[in-house]
Formats: C-alpha cells, sequence, structure tokens
C-alpha cells in the first residue's frame, strides 16, 4: 500500500524540464509510485523514466490527456490512499507533497486539492476559477484588447481574483496541472471523460468532484509551473480546445446550467464579503 500514486502524460515534452517534475516527486519521504504514460511518436524520455518507483508506459500513439491518466489511475487502482496527477512542466520544493497529504488526512470531506500555482518568476498563477459559461472562455480566448478591458470586471471574477488567493478556499474549478486527489472519488464520480482528447477534462472532472466533497485550494505550499498556454499559438491545439469546449457545453449546458449559477452564485457570496 502506497502512501501516493503519481501520474505524468508526457507528450514531446523538454526531458530537461520533466527530469525536474521527477525529481520533485521523488524528493519525499512519503512512500510513492509514479506513472510515466509517454503519449509521444518515440521513446526518447524513457531512459529518464528509471527507477524502482517509476513504472514507464510508452504509448506509441497520442491517447491524449484524460485517456492517458487513467491509465494510470486504472493500473494503480486499490494501491494507494491518494492519487496526484501532474504536468510534466511542474516542480516544486522538498516537503510539500507531505504538508498536502497531512491537510488531506485530518480533512475527510476534501476530494481534490491545488496548491498555489506560481509562474518561475514567481508571480501567480489565477488558477482558481467560476464554472464557465461560454462567453468566459470566448473572453479568455480573445486578443481584442478593447473588448477585455470592456469585460475586465468579470474575467477577474471568473478567475476569483477579488479573493486574493490567500486563504484556503472550496473552489468548484480547479487547474489539471496538480490534482491532488483522494482515491475514494473515483469510485465515487468517475475517472477523466475520454470524449475530451485535451483541455476542459479537468474543469468536468473538478465539478463532479465538488458535488460530493470540497474541492479545494490550499495557500500554504505552492509550486512552480511552466504554463505556456500552447493552444494560444498553435493551431491544431486551439481546435482541441475549441472542440472540448462544445463536448462541455453540450455535456453541462450551454446557456441553462442551473448547477453552474447556484454553484457561482455561492462561491461570491462565501469569498466576496
Amino acid at each position: 500500500m502506497y502512501d501516493l500514486t503519481v501520474s505524468i502524460v508526457t507528450y514531446k515534452n523538454n526531458p530537461h524540464i520533466l527530469s525536474k517534475a521527477i525529481d520533485s516527486i521523488s524528493s519525499t519521504d512519503l512512500n510513492l509510485k509514479i506513472y510515466i504514460v509517454d503519449n509521444s511518436p518515440d521513446d526518447k524520455i524513457s531512459g529518464i523514466c528509471s527507477g524502482k518507483h517509476i513504472d514507464y508506459i510508452f504509448n506509441n500513439k497520442n491517447l491524449g490527456f484524460g485517456a492517458a491518466h487513467n491509465i494510470a489511475i486504472r493500473n494503480s487502482e486499490g494501491l494507494s490512499k491518494y492519487h496526484l496527477v501532474l504536468n510534466p512542466d511542474v516542480f516544486f520544493e522538498r516537503g510539500v507533497l507531505e504538508k498536502i497529504f497531512v491537510f488531506m488526512q485530518t480533512n475527510k470531506d476534501i476530494g481534490l486539492l491545488m496548491p498555489k500555482v506560481c509562474y518561475p518568476d514567481g508571480s501567480i498563477q489565477y488558477l482558481c476559477k467560476l464554472l464557465p459559461a461560454p462567453l468566459d472562455l470566448l473572453l479568455r480566448r480573445s486578443n481584442i484588447k478593447i473588448l477585455n478591458n470592456f469585460f475586465r470586471k468579470r474575467l477577474d471574477n471568473y478567475e476569483l481574483r477579488f479573493t486574493g488567493y490567500q486563504r484556503i478556499m472550496n473552489v468548484p474549478h480547479l487547474s489539471g496541472c496538480f490534482m491532488f486527489l483522494r482515491r475514494e472519488v473515483f469510485a465515487k464520480v468517475g475517472i477523466f471523460d475520454e470524449r475530451f482528447f485535451m483541455y476542459l477534462e479537468d474543469i468536468d472532472l473538478s465539478r463532479r468532484i465538488n458535488k460530493h466533497y470540497r474541492t479545494v485550494f490550499y495557500p500554504e505550499v505552492s509550486i512552480v509551473h511552466h504554463y505556456a498556454k500552447d493552444s494560444y499559438h498553435n493551431c491544431p491545439l486551439f481546435w482541441h480546445h475549441v472542440f472540448s469546449a462544445v463536448q462541455y457545453f453540450n455535456k453541462w449546458g450551454w446557456f441553462f446550467d442551473r448547477d453552474r449559477a447556484s454553484v457561482n452564485r455561492d462561491i461570491k457570496r462565501v469569498y466576496q464579503s
């Protein structure tokens, strides 16, 4: 029985940055196992994915983000108390995992946790969000300055900037770059929905968990995330993003999403006071 299992999905990732992620996870006193699921067309990174605590899974094709993580989640079923979904471009200091582990152990109502996430320069990434309406995603993709300025308050509210990101919060939409999950949630709500090839699968899973558990932003520890926003300047990834948005709103509702309205209203009521 492990304290923690970890899955990292890779696709043509920088080996140096991936090594930093592996080193960050490995520098812990927790008993853990790491699954590296490689969607790349070749297995060039296999050399840095060795060790008795690492399972390297080479798919030889790009299955998508959620589907690849699901391989590790299924393979590790029954092996750990918690599972961490981690991006390959994340790193953090020793002690982060231990502090999160203790906090989860003492707060049994938490199903999902995300720490404070920073850019390499130390500035914060605003990755706590309300449940999105179509306009929210459209505005975040827009490069029209006048439009963005006009809706600035809406965008800031969507990213919960009014909270200051200084306190522990129950947030319905947390980023998939670092998802510390209680294993029992998978039996309750399921794993990643594989209809999402890439993007928005984290929102979908987060809100499903939030119906039954707290999904918590935990700023007592922080991590560094390179966060390249690849879909903003890569045409194929852009269309993956668009397709995932269509899938998401087809599933949860475009303009009539009752849960979205009530959840967002409650969040603003609690944290705007």
